[in-house]
């Protein structure tokens, strides 16, 4: 069976690489559901594995207005897209591949240019909050 034409079912471009991962869509026995979703990756620290963040809203009727959530799923990275921190991809749904794994990465779409400012802001707010920590913890030693 000739790889380069397989069909998965939805209308995506290839992966330029070839891998030998069973649970891959393209180059292994994988097959794939039609649901798709949009997000981008937030961690990638686990082999094969990532965690892609879905933000969306959703109308809350007694207060009229829109609540912003992000959902965090856990997906499986093939080795032929190797997606990384930071990227925009496009996941489908497939059989559980482990016990929080349902959901398979078939397309790279980019870099998102203000995820890189998002990780800095929130490690600068971690230090400030550890260092007004600090100055409290010596404010009141020296009282006592």
């Amino acid at each position: 069976m000739n790889n380069a034409k397989k069909n998965i079912g939805i209308e995506v471009e290839l992966p330029r690489h070839k891998c030998d991962d069973k649970k891959c869509p393209f180059h292994g026995d994988l097959k794939i559901r039609k649901n798709t979703i949009k997000g981008i990756i937030i961690s990638t620290d686990t082999h094969k594995s990532a965690r892609l963040e879905i933000q969306k809203k959703r109308f809350v009727s007694k207060y009229e207005r829109y609540e912003k959530m992000r959902i965090r799923i856990g997906v499986h990275n093939p080795p032929c897209i190797n997606s990384k921190k930071g990227d925009i991809v496009i996941a489908a749904q497939c059989r559980p591949l482990s016990k929080s794994k349902t959901f398979v990465i078939i397309k790279n779409i980019g870099k998102d240019e203000l995820f890189k400012q998002k990780e800095e802001a929130l490690e600068e707010s971690k230090v400030k909050v550890k260092e007004e920590e600090l100055k409290d913890n010596i404010k009141e030693e020296t009282k006592e």
